[in-house]
């Protein structure tokens, strides 16, 4: 871990109680992905670490707390999306590998975090502004990056003039958070995740470029 870690009343936590301290997020991400969200509890938590519950509230002032803590990490790993769009062309046959590319970073990324990510969309849907702003903050990088590609197209030409690429690119984005976090039903429904990709990148590829790819 870099910079200061700090106490809940403030004070700097050694190297032993950063370590504490992340072991403590580790054993609740366990938890998060075989329990409830409320069903986790603080002594559940402490028990799995190994240490007591007055050593978890020394850092965190309950489990929201920490979910949140884990949630701020993950989402600044999502920020990264965004690279598998900015700079990367959406013209001739590069097209298709940067539309298999975005796809296969946000189906990855969702499995990776899948329990958290099921965590902050239920905050957000229950109206905690917290958790929406981490929901936000994830999509929004990559949304705006893929609005920009849209323009440029528009002002080479390749894309119509009517197409409005904030509203495409937000509802592409929204699509692929949307299927990333259903992986698991496509299964159910009889789609193999080897045919989901090509399906999917199809759909992100035409809406991008109004075209069919060239492969």
């Amino acid at each position: 871990m870099t910079g200061q870690v700090r106490t809940v009343d403030g004070r700097v936590a050694g190297r032993r109680g950063q370590a504490t301290r992340q072991k403590l997020l580790d054993c609740l991400s366990e938890m998060l992905s075989s329990s409830p969200y409320r069903d986790v509890k603080v002594i559940d938590v402490a028990r799995k670490a190994g240490t007591s519950p007055a050593t978890f509230y020394q850092y965190f002032p309950d489990v929201e707390g920490a979910v949140l803590e884990i949630a701020e990490s993950m989402a600044k790993e999502g920020a990264t999306l965004t690279d598998l769009v900015a700079g990367r062309s959406w013209t001739g046959k590069a097209a298709w590998s940067t539309a298999e590319d975005l796809v296969d970073g946000f189906l990855t990324f969702w499995r990776k975090h899948d329990a958290i990510l099921r965590v902050v969309d239920l905050g957000a849907a229950e109206g905690d502004k917290r958790f929406y702003k981490i929901r936000m903050k994830i999509l929004t990088s990559v949304t705006n990056s893929l609005t920009e590609a849209i323009k440029e197209l528009q002002a080479k030409g390749r894309v119509g003039k009517d197409v409005n690429a904030a509203a495409v690119a937000g509802s592409l984005v929204a699509m692929l958070a949307s299927v990333a976090g259903h992986q698991k039903g496509f299964q159910t429904w009889g789609v193999k995740q080897s045919e989901l990709k090509p399906n999917l990148a199809l759909l992100v590829h035409l809406g991008v470029t109004g075209k069919k790819p060239t492969k």
